[in-house]
């Protein structure tokens, strides 16, 4: 394997990671870390947890006069729990409330999906574009249906959608199992095991079945028009030289 493609495929799993960092792993890892390492109460841990989900929405509403879905998704999510926090101080019943958060959002992911704007999609898209100008117009062309790998490249988005959908369920699923199966005290620790193990299984899946191909189609589409804008500046060039 050469040293740019090793590059590439770490370039990928950046780009696959970093959308879920900002806009879901920052806000869950902050609750788990406000509740269970500095001991703060279940209200308290999703108030301050909240503090990134609320930023991104408001800036995106401010900065970019559109909603960030997931961010706020999130927000709806934490300001949700906030309410449910004060009823039953059941701990089986806290456990699997803490694996609703995910349902909610994997539930809100995949409706997304089905409604043909997979959910995803927008914070992934700054990573694969870079703020590059021909990038970006890559990007829009694959979008809006107008080059030849269109096809692909929105399959890819909407499975890059749908992988983190089903990785954020499973999660759920498991965890709201093992609240009502497995012993409180364990299931305190193996519900942070299970949400590495569903993002790193997302990280992976996602990488490999969609953000990677993506990132090669919008790199190809890229050149393929810088390729042919300097062949028709060679040919305007040399119509201007016939002509004198």
């Amino acid at each position: 394997m050469t040293t740019n493609q090793h590059e590439t495929q770490q370039q990928n799993k950046q780009n696959a990671l970093a959308p879920l960092i900002v806009d879901v792993a920052v806000p869950l890892g902050s609750y788990y870390l406000f509740k269970d390492a500095f001991g703060m109460s279940t209200f308290a841990a999703l108030a301050w947890s909240s503090v990134v989900p609320a930023v991104r929405t408001v800036w995106s509403l401010v900065r970019e006069r559109r909603t960030n879905g997931l961010a706020g998704l999130i927000l709806v999510v934490n300001v949700v729990g906030l309410l449910l926090s004060f009823v039953s101080g059941d701990p089986r019943l806290m456990l699997a409330k803490d694996g609703g958060v995910s349902s909610t959002v994997a539930i809100g992911i995949l409706v997304s999906v089905a409604l043909g704007k997979p959910m995803m999609t927008a914070g992934l898209k700054p990573f694969l574009v870079k703020g590059d100008a021909s990038r970006q117009a890559a990007w829009e062309r694959l979008a809006g249906g107008r080059a030849e790998a269109s096809t692909d490249f929105l399959r890819a988005e909407r499975v890059y959608s749908v992988v983190w959908g089903v990785a954020l369920l499973a999660e759920c699923v498991l965890r709201v199992v093992g609240a009502y199966t497995v012993p409180v005290d364990t299931m305190v620790w193996l519900g942070s095991v299970v949400m590495v193990v569903a993002i790193a299984a997302g990280i992976v899946v996602s990488g490999g079945l969609a953000a990677g191909p993506m990132m090669d189609m919008v790199i190809a589409e890229a050149g393929a028009e810088e390729k042919a804008q300097d062949e028709k500046d060679r040919a305007s060039g040399a119509l201007v030289g016939a002509a004198r």
